[in-house]
């Protein structure tokens, strides 16, 4: 098996790596098994130092990278700039903060709780956000003590060997982290390897149950963030302006191809024609073609299977009754190209309110009041992140409290950041990433009394 840079706005193939042996696999979790001992007994002013130096090779190297990621997935080049700088961002909060979230929790005169590392961990991580997605794991798992072994995406293995040696350049010990070539066929081997202490996936919810369903048989920990069908209130009390700015931004980050993405907008009724006219005109304003021009609003899907998918998805909707507002085809050009779209009168039987969409296609739903904005919020089997517009601050907390969703953004769109703890809930997965909470997950909270 090979594994191609295909690029999306040209679909043609840059290069290519072929897959490693049986052999180069061995070798490798042998080298991470080794390397555990020597991750584990660092201090974290010895870890904080690495972690500082593979930051600044991010922040020199950030054109480079981007280009990369550019190339590889389709995102403009800006927003790959700004995926580089922010994983540079998010490994220095963890070097700053790790000791302090480890920190041994004091019970009482006789008892405390330490936080040990558990040893390798596999990341079989996703193409969307090829480097944060990655980093996000490896700057709280490398800064516990634990040790990374990558598993990507087929289509980016540009930067999934980027990513190991980035760290090596920085200093880590040989083995800290390492990138596997292999097929996804090949991963429940490796989840079953007992050198792998615990796994940590995202992706899609059918990739996450097999990984879970082998994990469990192993009874090793496992960390999942999969898909989500994000909310996007907005109520009459909203700035509407504002609120339908911010979302189109929302549904069209990185090409649409995101988990937190917005995707199902609910407008209350009194606001819905005035939200609505702002909010198509948005959209269809969006500039759309080469990633790597500055002037350019949105870029190619990564492959044509997800621009097969997400045109399917949107002629489902249009023969069940949905309007096209705006966009609704694939533009006459070469790559993997589609229109933002905005789809209105949609009902729960067509799949863009069944399923996750994943490119630039937002619906837009009537909501009669708060209470009716948390029901449809909640109608979906996802629970990852939801955005509620409102002034209102009674508004507010019942909106806070009455969503399922592992995050709530109030008059802001979904985003990611070291301090925030990052998951969700239903088939948007379990366990966090980010934060305290996402550092200890890949810990041992070792219980310790004395006695008299």
């Amino acid at each position: 098996m090979a594994f191609a840079t295909t690029n999306p706005a040209t679909g043609e193939v840059e290069k290519s790596f072929d897959a490693h042996t049986p052999e180069e696999v061995e070798t490798r979790l042998a080298r991470a098994h080794a390397a555990f001992g020597t991750m584990r007994s660092m201090s974290f002013g010895e870890r904080a130092r690495l972690m500082h130096s593979a930051a600044d090779l991010l922040d020199a190297e950030n054109p480079d990278i981007a280009r990369i990621l550019t190339t590889e997935m389709g995102k403009t080049f800006a927003a790959a700039k700004a995926e580089v700088s922010k994983c540079a961002l998010g490994l220095r909060w963890f070097a700053d903060h790790a000791a302090e979230l480890l920190t041994d929790e004091r019970i009482d005169d006789h008892s405390f709780v330490r936080y040990d590392p558990l040893g390798p961990v596999l990341a079989v991580m996703p193409w969307n956000f090829p480097l944060w997605q990655v980093m996000r794991f490896a700057g709280p798992g490398l800064m516990a003590g634990n040790v990374g072994v990558l598993k990507h995406a087929a289509n980016v293995p540009q930067t999934a060997v980027y990513i190991e040696e980035l760290f090596r350049r920085a200093g880590y010990p040989d083995g800290a982290f390492s990138t596997l070539l292999v097929a996804s066929t090949d991963v429940a081997a490796i989840v079953e390897d007992e050198r792998i202490a615990a796994v940590t996936l995202t992706g899609s919810e059918r990739a996450g149950a097999a990984v879970a369903e082998v994990a469990g048989r192993v009874l090793k920990k496992c960390v999942l963030e999969l898909g989500g069908s994000d909310p996007f209130v907005v109520m009459a009390s909203a700035d509407l302006e504002r609120s339908a700015q911010v979302a189109v931004t929302a549904r069209v980050q990185n090409n649409g191809q995101s988990c937190i993405a917005a995707k199902r907008f609910i407008v209350e009724a009194s606001a819905y024609d005035e939200w609505c006219d702002r909010f198509v005109a948005g959209m269809a304003a969006l500039t759309v073609g080469d990633p790597m021009d500055p002037g350019t609003d949105v870029g190619p899907l990564v492959s044509q299977t997800q621009r097969d998918e997400i045109a399917a998805q949107v002629e489902d909707a249009r023969a069940k009754g949905a309007t096209v507002a705006c966009g609704g085809a694939a533009p006459d050009r070469p790559g993997w190209y589609y229109e933002p779209t905005v789809l209105l009168d949609v009902t729960t039987e067509m799949r863009v309110l069944q399923e996750e969409v994943f490119g630039p296609v937002a619906t837009v739903e009537k909501a009669a009041d708060v209470e009716d904005a948390i029901r449809i919020a909640n109608r979906t089997q996802y629970g990852l992140g939801s955005s509620v517009w409102t002034t209102d601050a009674e508004e507010r907390d019942r909106l806070v409290a009455g969503i399922q969703a592992g995050q709530v953004f109030v008059n802001a769109m979904v985003a990611s950041s070291p301090e925030l703890p990052f998951g969700g809930i239903k088939r948007s997965g379990y366990g966090r990433e980010l934060s305290g909470l996402g550092i200890k997950e890949f810990c041992n909270a070792k219980a310790v009394r004395q006695g008299a």
